[in-house]
């Protein structure tokens, strides 16, 4: 047996050691803030795993308050590092998140930034079991803010739901769409809607005829909430009102798949759902180069022929891109977002194009994604670690200005995207894709 004092230092000797490690993280906090010890480092640095990460988040939270003008850096309060309160967990999912409940999983949350986005930084997080996607999407973020970051834009913010009416004919289902889409319907059909909701609003809506079925796509703002409960329930008193003033028909689905809700489909790509976001970055030669390790015309020439002409041979819908699902899915995760909406919030078009500048050429890339589902109040944002990471973003709960704080968190993570398909086009275009993923995506 070994002694009692070698496993639990008491005491002075106690205090001795807990001095000595206090001055060695002070002395590597000092070369992490003077960017001497790259913080992705730590782990070969230390040989402890979760002391690496007790730092880096020390790291974070110091870097980030020197570099904003108010003190205020990023705050990971609340994302649990080596321990969690499992009682208020298990409390929280009762009747709201999950059911016949036997336990938790666990994902590994790493961070991208600083990511720089219309002038403003931020600590972008990811939940994957994937390696490599943190480092990649990470080395994206690097040059994008090294070249002044992101510009991103929202072009549009519409939640949809499309019931099923079957109606007694098709004269009835055309006498059905005329009436939605007229303005005398439209009028009728917002005043019902906004008598269920105090944040949701009905935009309009417009119909689709097959024979005497008709298919009404609901478009509704609806604040900061993802918003799919609020939608449903507000057009399910709508149809129950149409359908009196329609005798004779009735309600076959609340959901009639033409939303479309959690499905690849032509729709959402052409006309939206949710937010429809797009960002942008010009990328200087030199730091395509120097951080990417890559040449910007290449670039640009490998994305057109995998990204444009590879998905248009391969009859994609909405998938002009090379892995925008993989940050959708990681941020999602991190920040409570229903993980199946993925499938059409990754919608996404990468586009890359070389721009003469003197005698170099720079990259001009852009991201647009018509239909990212995503809220910062309901379903999992009220989970403890992930309103903690949406609180990282400095878009946690309901904003002043209803909606700000969802638009604000689809602006990130079309930024993110960006970032992501930056660096694996660049790996692509130089050969690096497989000697990345040996190097981080393996057990040593």
């Amino acid at each position: 047996m070994f002694p009692r004092r070698s496993l639990l230092p008491c005491g002075a000797r106690g205090m001795r050691a807990a001095r000595r490690l206090a001055h060695t993280d002070a002395h590597l906090m000092a070369s992490l803030m003077s960017k001497q010890l790259p913080h992705h480092k730590l782990e070969e640095e230390l040989g402890d795993a979760e002391r690496a990460a007790r730092l880096r988040r020390l790291y974070f939270e110091a870097s980030t308050a020197a570099a904003s003008e108010d003190g205020s850096g990023v705050c990971f309060e609340g994302l649990p590092l080596s321990s969690m309160d499992t009682a208020a967990f298990y409390r929280s999912v009762v009747g709201r998140n999950c059911e016949n409940v036997v336990g938790f999983v666990s994902l590994p949350v790493g961070v991208v930034g600083p990511l720089v986005v219309d002038g403003r930084e931020y600590i972008v997080p990811l939940a994957t079991t994937e390696g490599a996607l943190v480092a990649s999407t990470n080395r994206g973020a690097r040059a994008i803010s090294a070249a002044g970051g992101a510009v991103s834009v929202l072009l549009a913010d519409g939640m949809t739901r499309a019931p099923l009416v079957s109606c007694v004919d098709l004269a009835q289902a055309a006498a059905l769409k005329e009436y939605c889409e007229s303005e005398m319907g439209s009028a009728a059909n917002k005043t019902i809607f906004s008598q269920t909701t105090r944040y949701g609003r009905l935009l309009g809506v417009k119909v689709a005829v097959a024979g005497r079925h008709a298919y009404l796509s609901f478009r509704c703002s609806t604040g900061d909430a993802m918003g799919m409960n609020m939608v449903g329930k507000g057009v399910n008193q709508v149809v129950g009102e149409l359908l009196s003033r329609f005798p004779g028909s009735e309600l076959m689905a609340l959901s009639g798949n033409y939303c479309t809700d959690k499905k690849p489909s032509a729709v959402n790509w052409i006309e939206g759902r949710g937010k429809s976001v797009a960002a942008e970055a010009l990328i200087p030669g030199h730091i395509v180069r120097s951080i990417l390790k890559a040449d910007p015309e290449r670039v640009a020439e490998v994305n057109m022929n995998k990204n444009l002409v590879g998905s248009a041979m391969a009859g994609s819908v909405g998938g002009f891109n090379a892995h925008a699902s993989n940050v959708v899915t990681a941020i999602f995760l991190a920040c409570g977002q229903d993980p199946a909406q993925n499938v059409e919030s990754s919608h996404c078009i990468t586009l890359m194009e070389p721009v003469p500048n003197g005698d170099d050429v720079d990259l001009r890339v852009s991201c647009s994604m018509p239909s990212i589902e995503c809220g910062t109040v309901g379903g999992g944002t009220g989970l403890a670690a992930q309103a903690a990471c949406l609180k990282m973003l400095g878009c946690n709960g309901s904003s002043d200005i209803p909606g700000v704080n969802a638009q604000c968190l689809a602006k990130i993570i079309c930024a993110t995207v960006l970032c992501g398909e930056l660096s694996l086009l660049a790996a692509l275009s130089s050969n690096h894709l497989i000697s990345a993923h040996l190097a981080l995506n393996r057990k040593k």
